[in-house]
């Protein structure tokens, strides 16, 4: 049995926003609470500890614990806090990769959410790849769309796939995917990721809700972020569906250089990485977008995403952080 005054090492593999369960080398999960207040780069997050963190903690009472360290993240995935508009909501740390859900039906793709959440990965490059799942329902159109999203994500060199819970196609090229790796597992409300996730690993039983009356389809109920073992090797973080994903934490130029493509052609610009890609002169990323060689869509994307920073403008409001 632990002592009250011994330091252990864990990691986080569940926060329920109260607590967090902390597994140790030897296997053993601990409930845990944090005392005093953490940060993250001066910002004001609603989970100063996320899944995935690695932590110091004290033994405290029968089975229980208290957090007094956060060891240092070689990554993490922030939100903004869909509750609470000034704070951030951190989504997973120490991650290998993620993999985003999406579906061309039940309900219809929004190609906006995957550049939004590409924003989240993308400041410390974490590789993602796209799951188009529901495959065994698409129809030669809704391929059609697939195709085309999926040549604009993979041209920049983004991972995506077809994925089916009842056909099992694209299994077998998930299932390497995660092999052996720390996984983020993200998707849209509704999109099936509890079903999917459910049929790469038998036996996991992450719930799914009740069918949808207009689409059959089981709804996506995970309350809180998880960390789970995979049988097969590595793990996964399943985290809660996103319905909305905004970004009043951003400045203009984190979008700038955050979009990949736009950060690749800036080198030509004439303002090189200050270059905001809007109405600058002699801004390659402009003319890529003349010449067809800029995806249409993901600039509209990038423009939506500059009008919303430039309507919140957090940063000047939190001068004092």
């Amino acid at each position: 049995m632990e002592s009250h005054g011994k330091i252990n090492k864990g990691t986080v593999v569940k926060s329920t926003g109260s607590w967090y369960n902390v597994r140790g080398a030897d296997g053993v999960v601990t409930q845990c609470r944090i005392v005093g207040k953490f940060r993250l780069n001066k910002m004001i997050l609603t989970n100063p500890v996320g899944v995935g963190d690695e932590v110091e903690w004290q033994k405290e009472g029968a089975g229980q614990g208290v957090i007094k360290k956060i060891l240092p993240r070689r990554n993490y995935v922030v939100r903004q806090s869909p509750r609470q508009l000034h704070h951030l909501h951190l989504m997973a740390a120490n991650i290998d990769q993620a993999l985003l859900f999406v579906t061309v039906v039940e309900p219809m793709l929004k190609p906006g959410f995957i550049d939004r959440f590409l924003l989240t990965t993308e400041p410390h490059d974490v590789p993602v790849r796209i799951v188009f799942n529901k495959s065994d329902l698409y129809t030669p159109d809704a391929l059609e769309v697939y195709e085309s999203v999926r040549a604009v994500y993979t041209g920049i060199g983004y991972e995506a796939q077809l994925f089916s819970s009842v056909t099992g196609e694209g299994r077998e090229e998930l299932t390497n995917f995660l092999k052996d790796k720390i996984t983020l597992v993200s998707g849209q409300s509704g999109v099936g990721k509890s079903t999917a996730v459910n049929a790469l690993q038998p036996g996991l039983e992450i719930k799914i809700g009740e069918l949808s009356g207009w689409s059959g389809k089981g709804q996506h109920t995970t309350t809180f972020a998880e960390m789970h073992p995979l049988a097969f090797g590595g793990s996964i973080i399943d985290t809660p569906g996103i319905k909305t994903l905004a970004f009043n934490n951003l400045e203009l130029m984190d979008i700038a250089h955050n979009f990949r493509e736009f950060f690749v052609l800036s080198v030509h610009c004439r303002f090189g990485g200050a270059c905001l890609h809007l109405n600058e002169p002699d801004c390659a990323v402009k003319e890529a977008l003349e010449n067809g060689e800029v995806s249409p869509t993901r600039y509209d994307h990038y423009l939506q995403l500059m009008d919303e920073v430039k309507d919140t403008n957090y940063w000047e409001r939190h001068k004092e952080l």
